[in-house]
C-alpha cells in the first residue's frame, strides 16, 4: 500500500474569487451587447426550465437524483437545481432534492462555506473521482463540519488499496470512535474511464474488503456513470446505455449482497444504485423504473446548461441550450476558405468567407463533437445599430438557431469563424448567410458547457422570463439581472 502523504487540509478561504457585489454594481441591468467580451452568459429561465424537467423526469421515474454542480460550480446553480421551483408561486409539492456530487474537493468546501449545508438546500455530497489517498486527512475533517451540520460525505472507490488507505488512517487515529466512512463503489459498464467491471476478479477483492472493515466502512451503493452515451444519436441509443447501466449497478449490488450474506447473519443490506449522465438520465425520464433490489438514483450535471454535444443526441432542441458565448469580430477574411479541397481552386470559385473572433480555446475548450466545429453562432448583434436601449439585432439572439456560421478553428486567444452556408451554383458561390463587419458581436453555442463555464471568471446572468424594464420586455433577456462566481482550484 501506498505511504499516506500527511496532507495538511485545505483552507477555502485562501480560493481568491471576485467580488460578486462589485461585479453587480458594475454590470447589473447592462445590455448583453454591451459586455466586455468575451463573455459567458447564461439565460436563468432555461437553466430553471431544465431543472424542473430533470427533477420532474427523476420523480415520474420513481428514482431519487443527485444533482452533478461541476459544470457550473456555484452557489446559485445549486438552489436552482436541487429546488428549481422554490420561487414559483404556491407548490403543494414543490421539485426538491438535497443530494449532489462534486468533482474537486475545493466544491465541497465552498458548498460548506456558503450555507448551502447549513440551511438545509444540501444535506449529502459525494466526492465525485476515486479516493485520492492522498487527500484523506483532508476529507476528514470536511466530513467532521458536514457532519457538524447534519449532512453525510460520501467517497467513490474502485481498488482495493483505496479500503486500505482509509483504513491505515482510521486505525492511526487511535480513536474508538473515529471516522466513518460511507462509500459507493464505483463500477464500469463499458466507459472504461473509471470503475470496475462486477465480473472483474479485482470487483470481488474491493468488496471482501470493504465488507472486512464494515466496523468503519460501509457501502453505501454503487455508482456507474456512462459518458459513452454522449454518442447517442436517438431516445432508443440513449435508453440502450441506459439499460446497461442499470443492469450493471444490479449485478454489483448482487455479488455485493451475496457475498455480505456469507460473512455476516444481516439480512437487511439494501443499497443505493446510481446511474446515469444527462443523455441517460433524458431516457431514463421516457421509462418506467425498473424492478431492481435497492434504491434507483439519478445522477446528471450537464443539463442544467447544455450544449452541441447533447444537441447532437438529438435529445434536447435548441431552446434548451442555457448558454451562450459572447465575441467580438476582430478582422475579416473574404473568400479566405474553400469549400470543396477536393476541387482544383479557380479564382472566383471555391470561396468562403472568414472572421476572426476574440474567443480561442481558452475561452470555448478545445473539446469537438458530432457537430461540425467548436461551436456555432446563433446571433449576431450588427456594429452601429443604436437604440435607445442599446446595440441589438433584429431578433432575440439568445434564441436564434443559426446565422450560418461556424466557429471552424481555434487558437489560444482567437478563434476563425467560416461561413457554413456557402455553396456552388455551377461556377458561381452563393451565401446566405449573415453578413459579418469588423465591430459586430457574436452569440456562440459551444461543444462542451462544462468545460467552457469553467474558462471563465464569472458568468452573466438574464432571464428571458423575466422584463427588467420597458427595453428588455421588447428584448427579452437581453440584460444582465445577475453575476454568479464560480468556485475556482481542486
Amino acid at each position: 500500500m501506498p505511504q499516506l502523504a500527511n496532507n495538511p487540509p485545505l483552507l477555502p478561504y485562501l480560493s481568491n474569487l471576485p467580488s460578486k457585489q462589485a461585479l453587480l454594481d458594475a454590470f447589473l441591468q447592462r445590455p448583453i451587447s454591451e459586455l466586455r467580451t468575451p463573455a459567458f452568459v447564461i439565460d436563468r429561465a432555461i437553466v430553471r426550465r431544465n431543472c424542473v424537467e430533470m427533477l420532474q423526469g427523476a420523480k415520474d421515474s420513481g428514482m431519487a437524483f443527485r444533482a452533478h454542480v461541476k459544470t457550473h460550480k456555484t452557489t446559485e446553480g445549486i438552489r436552482l437545481e436541487l429546488s428549481p421551483t422554490s420561487d414559483i408561486g404556491d407548490q403543494a409539492t414543490p421539485l426538491k432534492c438535497h443530494a449532489i456530487i462534486v468533482s474537486t474537493l475545493i466544491e465541497a468546501w465552498e458548498v460548506l462555506r456558503s450555507g448551502l449545508v447549513e440551511d438545509g438546500t444540501v444535506n449529502d455530497i459525494l466526492y465525485g473521482l476515486p479516493l485520492p489517498v492522498a487527500k484523506i486527512a483532508e476529507i476528514h475533517s470536511l466530513q467532521t463540519q458536514l457532519a457538524s451540520k447534519g449532512a453525510k460525505m460520501r467517497l467513490l472507490v474502485d481498488h482495493p488499496i483505496q479500503a486500505e488507505a482509509l483504513k491505515a488512517y482510521t486505525e492511526s487515529l487511535g480513536d474508538a470512535e473515529g471516522p466513518r466512512w460511507s462509500v459507493f463503489v464505483k463500477v464500469d459498464a463499458g466507459y472504461k474511464r473509471a470503475g470496475i467491471p462486477p465480473s472483474a476478479p479485482i470487483f470481488t477483492s474491493l468488496i471482501k474488503q470493504l465488507l472486512s472493515c464494515s466496523s468503519f466502512i460501509s457501502i453505501y451503493g454503487f455508482y456507474c456513470h456512462a459518458g459513452n452515451s454522449y454518442s447517442s444519436k436517438s431516445l432508443p441509443e440513449a435508453t440502450n446505455y441506459y439499460s446497461s447501466e442499470i443492469d450493471t449497478v444490479v449485478e454489483a449490488a448482487h455479488i455485493a449482497k451475496s457475498l455480505d450474506d456469507a460473512t455476516s447473519t444481516s439480512t437487511s443490506t439494501s443499497y443505493v444504485l446510481s446511474v446515469g449522465s444527462t443523455p441517460t438520465a433524458h431516457a431514463s425520464a421516457k421509462l418506467l423504473s425498473m424492478e431492481v433490489s435497492g434504491t434507483l438514483e439519478l445522477h446528471a450535471g450537464n443539463y442544467i446548461f447544455h450544449d452541441l454535444q447533447q444537441l447532437a443526441t438529438s435529445l434536447i432542441a435548441p431552446r434548451d441550450i442555457a448558454h451562450r458565448i459572447i465575441a467580438s469580430v476582430i478582422s475579416l477574411y473574404p473568400g479566405r476558405g474553400v469549400i470543396d479541397t477536393s476541387r482544383e481552386i479557380v479564382e472566383g470559385e471555391n470561396e468562403v468567407d472568414e472572421a476572426m473572433v476574440d474567443v480561442g480555446g481558452i475561452g470555448m475548450s478545445k473539446d469537438t463533437g458530432p457537430i461540425k466545429g467548436w461551436g456555432k453562432v446563433v446571433g449576431l448583434v450588427k456594429t452601429g445599430a443604436v437604440t435607445e436601449g442599446g446595440l441589438h439585432s433584429d431578433a432575440n439572439w439568445l434564441l436564434d438557431e443559426s446565422t450560418g456560421w461556424t466557429l471552424s478553428r481555434i487558437s489560444q486567444e482567437h478563434g476563425i469563424l467560416s461561413n457554413d452556408r456557402t455553396s456552388l451554383v455551377g461556377a458561381k458561390v452563393v451565401s446566405d448567410s449573415v453578413k459579418l463587419e469588423i465591430g459586430d458581436k457574436v452569440a456562440i453555442i459551444g461543444q462542451h458547457a462544462c468545460l467552457i463555464a469553467s474558462s471563465h471568471p464569472w458568468y452573466y446572468i438574464v432571464d428571458s422570463d423575466l422584463a427588467v424594464d420597458e427595453y428588455d420586455q421588447k428584448r427579452r433577456g437581453e440584460r444582465v439581472v445577475d453575476v454568479w462566481v464560480p468556485w475556482k482550484g481542486w
